[in-house]
């Protein structure tokens, strides 16, 4: 039962960040549109999915910092998933730059929306590579 309840509240808590984030980026987005400031919003959406990532792992994590053994990091997941990954979240925020022009495959992420899945992705790579000896 304790590993329920530990499951079912991790899922609440990480359901409440969701859908408060959600609503914060509504308001950046309505406030962008007021003040014709768009980064804040751009960010946002770029950052947020990366840190939902890191919590869908997070729960694990520590339940595996608990076993007190030595700590690496695998290197080979972080730049093989990791790094295209963190490449695709931050399609969106690189395109209002002076790159937008030069990079590769923008439009089909924008077309595909992969940005967020991306984003969610590399969050959990990146703590899931880090790994006990």
């Amino acid at each position: 039962m304790g590993k329920f309840l530990r499951y079912f509240f991790c899922t609440v808590a990480i359901g409440f960040i969701i859908f408060s984030g959600s609503r914060y980026e509504l308001q950046l987005i309505e406030k962008g549109q007021m003040n014709y400031n768009f980064w804040p919003a751009v960010i946002f959406a770029t950052v947020f999915p990366v840190l939902i990532g890191i919590l869908l792992r997070l729960p694990k994590l520590i339940t595996e910092i608990k076993r007190d053994k030595a700590w690496s990091v695998n290197w080979i997941k972080l730049l093989a998933v990791g790094l295209p990954t963190l490449y695709v979240a931050l399609v969106p925020l690189l395109s209002f730059t002076i790159l937008g022009k030069y990079l590769p495959f923008a439009l089909e992420i924008f077309h595909l929306d992969l940005s967020n899945i991306a984003g969610l992705i590399f969050g959990y790579v990146m703590l899931d590579s880090i790994k006990e000896d």
